[in-house]
Parts: structure tokens; sequence; C-alpha cells
């Protein structure tokens, strides 16, 4: 209809459409950063990190003792990070349980 905005679909190649990649995953164009890519299979990741953490588990036999000592590294901060969270939810639902309690004793 006449006065009404077009919808612009993006052009082949647009720098601000979202790339999908494997798993699921989109990578924004316009991060400054590019995606670092598994040299064996491909696979974009937006850190190092997870790169790392994916050749370890996805192929170990092909690494280096220096590309198994980076993926040891990476595992070890995850578990940290992982156990951190834990605790925190822990202490989260630990927290909402008791104030639920007491909020009950002074209601009922």
């Amino acid at each position: 209809m006449p006065g009404e905005p077009r919808a612009r679909s993006p052009a082949v190649g647009d720098p601000t459409e979202a790339i999908p990649a494997t798993g699921g995953v989109e990578f924004d164009a316009r991060d400054d950063q590019s995606p670092v890519r598994c040299p064996y299979c491909d696979r974009p990741f937006r850190r190092d990190r997870y790169e790392s953490l994916h050749r370890g588990r996805e192929h170990p036999d092909r690494l280096s003792d220096r590309e198994r000592a980076v993926f040891e590294r990476a595992a070890r901060s995850e578990r940290a990070e992982l156990r951190r969270f834990r605790l925190y939810a822990l202490g989260t639902l630990v927290a909402l349980y008791f104030g639920l309690l007491i909020t009950a004793a002074f209601v009922v």
C-alpha cells in the first residue's frame, strides 16, 4: 500500500545479517572480533577458550602437548566457574526457601 514502509530484506553478503553456525549458535557479523575456528572441523567459536575446549573434547587424538596443556587449563577454569555458579545457585535456593518459610510462619 502506498505510504506504508516496506520491509527491507537483507542483500546477499549484507554485513548486518546474522551468520548461522553449526550447533544452532549464531554470530553477529557486526562484532569487532572475527570468530575463532577449529582447525580440524572449521567450526566457529566466539572465544579462544571455547575453541580449545572443543578441540580437547572432540579431537583429543590430534592434539599436541601444548594444545593439550591449553585444553587442561581451560577445562580447569571451566570447572571452577561451574562450581562457583552451583554454590551461588544453592545459596540462592536456600535463602529463598528460608525466606518463604519465615514469611509463611508470620502469615499463618
